[in-house]
């Protein structure tokens, strides 16, 4: 008897203490605003070469419209909670943004990412502060302006990007060569390992503006209109109503026209910006940004 008793006894705790195994990961998981508020850090991933949303300027700081973005979510985050609070940039590669999301080793992604389905499975977006699409870096000449123009021609791409998706997508018989970084797509491009760059038309202008022979290249085509947004782990609803919060606000001032959110946008893509905007591009941007205000409830401060 005592020895099933015994028995009993140890199946019963063996029973709870695997129960309870199971169950911490859950019931001890720290959300982003629980890990920020106890180390007074937002570690944000971003680009190193998505000039000119992010990337690294001579002195090799990581600047950009939306390094800017997280600025103004790190301030944000010190009103709401009341206490300092650094902010810790880290260059990622596209492949590495949402794993590094999901294992928490980044609390938010802000660079010149767009919303895509596959990826929303994953992870979630913030509303949308900015607007570009898929386009093709490619010689001055070449009339890649259509799909049926790419069948058979060579498209570099980054893995794991909405731009090899979309590509992929409209051209099935293009042949895609998948690239590391767009400094190893300009460089192919140059040496005719490819026949067009696929990448944000955004990103191609800018590098197009700086180019010592811009004369040779050109950007064509329009494959798709995306949003550019951020991103973050799921299940931190309270830490993503901080992120739109402090976008819608940035967003409505800027169509206000408060001088403080005027001066992040025209640093970046005013005349005198990194990528001074074409008429064109700069009302595609604030007609996608008047469309989201009209749906949302003005803040008043």
């Amino acid at each position: 008897m005592l020895r099933y008793l015994w028995t009993k006894s140890a199946a019963i705790c063996f029973l709870s203490l695997g129960l309870l195994t199971w169950a911490s990961p859950h019931t001890v998981a720290e959300t982003v605003v629980e890990k920020i508020t106890r180390t007074g850090t937002l570690t944000a991933g971003t680009s190193k070469d998505a000039l000119p949303f992010a990337y690294r300027n001579e002195q090799g700081q990581l600047v950009g419209y939306s390094v800017d973005i997280l600025e103004l979510v790190t301030r944000q985050l010190e009103q709401e909670y009341d206490r300092d609070i650094d902010l810790e940039l880290v260059a990622l590669e596209p492949k590495e943004r949402i794993p590094q999301l999901m294992s928490g080793e980044v609390d938010i992604v802000c660079d010149a990412s767009s919303f895509t389905w596959e990826r929303d499975r994953a992870i979630d977006f913030s509303f949308s502060y900015g607007s570009t699409g898929t386009r093709l870096l490619t010689k001055r000449g070449n009339r890649y302006w259509d799909p049926q123009s790419l069948v058979g021609v060579r498209i570099g791409a980054l893995a794991q990007t909405t731009n090899e998706q979309v590509i992929k997508s409209v051209q099935p018989k293009a042949e895609i060569v998948l690239l590391k970084d767009r400094a190893e797509g300009f460089t192919a491009l140059r040496e005719g390992k490819i026949d067009a760059f696929a990448s944000d038309g955004i990103l191609l202008e800018s590098w197009l503006q700086k180019a010592p022979d811009r004369q040779n290249w050109q950007v064509v085509g329009d494959y798709s209109l995306e949003g550019i947004a951020c991103m973050v782990a799921e299940n931190n609803s309270q830490f993503l109503n901080t992120v739109n919060y402090t976008l819608v606000e940035f967003l409505q001032g800027l169509l206000d026209q408060k001088p403080e959110y005027v001066a992040i946008f025209d640093r970046w893509f005013g005349p005198q910006g990194a990528l001074p905007l074409t008429k064109d591009l700069k009302e595609i941007m604030i007609d996608n940004i008047h469309l989201l205000i009209d749906f949302k409830e003005r803040i008043v401060n």
